[in-house]
């Protein structure tokens, strides 16, 4: 089975926005690639909700659940009490509607197991044997734990997931049946392959939706709200939900909802350092809890949280009664790879990205890393390569570009759309005598040279090795301009060809001298030949001829200077 996130390859843009958002900086880039580091991710989702080229991608389960229905099984649809998000003018029934028309044999809330997990919370509460309580209904909190936290697990309230739970009460009361889960999460959908047996599909509301497009089936709106009184339980969606449910009748608690992996890492980094203690976290990895999961698609959490919170009822669903053991979740260490790297080794990639000393380390995250120590470290780590700092990868451009301008040894000059002068280089200045490039930064092409070519080029047609004449300076360039439409400039490089030019108009002389000389000769020659002819009696044609030659031989070559 494919991965639940994957990165679609070729169209990442290297913006490192993926990064810059990952909790867990679980993401490598390398050849202009951004991919995901299975083993270390938390399936928060944050890379698939920015990611501006649309390169994450869900996997989609959408066929296995059809398919389970086409061959006839009993099917059996839980749907996260997070519905509102997506069908904000519809209740349970009518969501329930829609979902018997897709061919499920009935529909039931994810809040019936919502409410035997609080049950038990309280039970665990009671009892005073844990000094700290995760909740352990987000499946990402519980990977972030797991992986990044292994030694906090022990926190981790020992219970299945409103998920899991509901799974397990529906194939208790319909031997025989399948269930897809409904929700707003990713992370769902590797919940099940941790732990089979209880859910046989994770669908997201974006799949939902889908489906019921493909069937041309609507949602209808809801007339009134569900008035269910034993529903308390569909509060778990919402920040602080999980605690309203609860009967919180260990005092001794300190009760808290923490949402969002910032303050999620915040807090567990707290707890590893001892300063948590005798409390009961409520702990979501989604600001806002599930009504804000990355799989809901567009719309407002607040008001969906509102929504939420007006359809929950006041007393708890009628279920049935469950063992420790059979509500119990183990949970894992991942033990990921760490790599301890040396001060010398950190300083040694910081040099290389230019960062000498402290003052140099701008930590401006552009890279995706909260500071330059985290980039190298990462670095390091084979996660990231020295081109992603951004001030690096500038620096270096301009000391190449200026490198390459300053040291040419032909004149170069930038001109803006107006024909004036942004940027000429010390060749240039030296040519025309200037003091310096500042002394002819903003001024118009024409107070150095024809703009006609310039102006040919802004408009469209690149001159190419055009010979351009500076009556003021004396100097003849051949020149190539062309017009960047990037940057809306002009750029030319020119190239001093006064003394080429000088030395074929002195050539040009000498010929057209020469040219005289030899018609002077031939006239001469002519009048001896034809005296020498008279007296031998003999044509003087071919004679002619041969001279006549000679000077037009000439005079080609003398075209030729020109």
């Amino acid at each position: 089975m494919t991965h639940v996130l994957t990165s679609r390859e070729n169209d990442c843009r290297s913006c490192y926005k993926c990064i810059r958002s990952c909790p867990t900086k679980s993401i490598s880039f390398h050849d202009g690639q951004a991919r995901i580091i299975f083993d270390e991710c938390v399936l928060c989702g944050k890379c698939y909700l920015v990611c501006p080229q649309h390169c994450k991608i869900i996997r989609s389960d959408l066929e296995r659940a059809k398919a389970l229905i086409d061959e006839g099984e009993e099917v059996y649809a839980s749907l996260a009490p997070s519905f509102r998000r997506v069908f904000p003018e519809s209740a349970f029934p009518e969501v329930r509607k829609a979902l018997l028309q897709l061919g499920f044999k009935d529909v039931e809330e994810t809040a019936i197991g919502a409410t035997i997990v609080k049950k038990r919370y309280d039970e665990i509460a009671s009892t005073g044997e844990m000094d700290v309580i995760i909740s352990t209904c987000c499946h990402s909190i519980n990977l972030l734990v797991e992986k990044h936290y292994p030694e906090l697990t022990k926190y981790l309230a020992p219970v299945l997931s409103p998920m899991l739970m509901h799974g397990e009460d529906l194939k208790k009361r319909h031997p025989n049946a399948k269930v897809v889960f409904l929700g707003p999460c990713i992370s769902k959908k590797n919940e099940i392959e941790l732990y089979p047996g209880k859910i046989d599909v994770v669908l997201t509301f974006l799949e939902l939706k889908e489906w019921l497009e493909s069937q041309n089936i609507q949602v209808e709106k809801s007339r009134s709200e569900d008035q269910k009184e034993e529903s308390k339980a569909r509060l778990f969606p919402v920040e602080g939900g999980i605690l309203a449910t609860m009967e919180r009748k260990a005092k001794d608690y300190q009760y808290m909802a923490i949402g969002g992996m910032e303050d999620a890492l915040s807090t567990l980094e707290d707890l590893k350092n001892g300063k948590i203690h005798h409390a009961f976290l409520e702990m979501s990895a989604c600001s806002g809890s599930c009504v804000n999961g990355p799989a809901t698609g567009e719309g407002s959490w607040v008001s969906s949280t509102l929504l939420t919170r007006k359809q929950a009822g006041k007393k708890d669903f009628a279920v049935a009664s469950y063992s420790e053991e059979e509500v119990k979740q183990r949970f894992f260490s991942f033990s990921l790879p760490h790599h301890e790297h040396s001060e010398e080794e950190i300083a040694s990639i910081l040099k290389k990205i230019g960062k000498r000393s402290a003052k140099d380390e701008l930590n401006c995250s552009s890279c995706g890393y909260p500071t330059c120590r985290a980039k190298a470290l990462a670095v390091l780590d084979g996660k990231a390569s020295l081109e992603m700092c951004l001030p690096y990868l500038m620096d270096k451009a301009t000391s190449l570009g200026n490198t390459v301008v300053e040291g040419s040894d032909n004149a170069i000059i930038v001109l803006n759309e107006e024909l004036e002068i942004q940027l000429a280089n010390p060749c240039l200045v030296s040519l025309v005598g200037a003091k310096d490039a500042s002394d002819l930064k903003g001024k118009p092409v024409n107070a150095l040279m024809d703009p006609e070519p310039f102006a040919l080029a802004l408009a469209g047609t690149p001159i190419r090795s055009k010979k351009i004449y500076l009556p003021e300076y004396e100097k003849y360039l051949e020149a190539s301009i062309s017009y960047d439409e990037r940057f809306h400039v002009i750029v030319a490089i020119m190239r001093d060809v006064t003394e080429e030019v000088r030395k074929k108009e002195h050539q040009k002389e000498i010929t057209l001298k020469t040219a005289e000389i030899t018609s002077e000769v031939i006239e001469k020659n002519m009048r001896a030949v034809q005296e020498i002819a008279s007296l031998l009696g003999e044509s003087t044609a071919e004679t002619k001829l041969a001279l006549t030659k000679l000077q037009e031989a000439l005079a080609r070559d003398n075209d030729n200077g020109d």
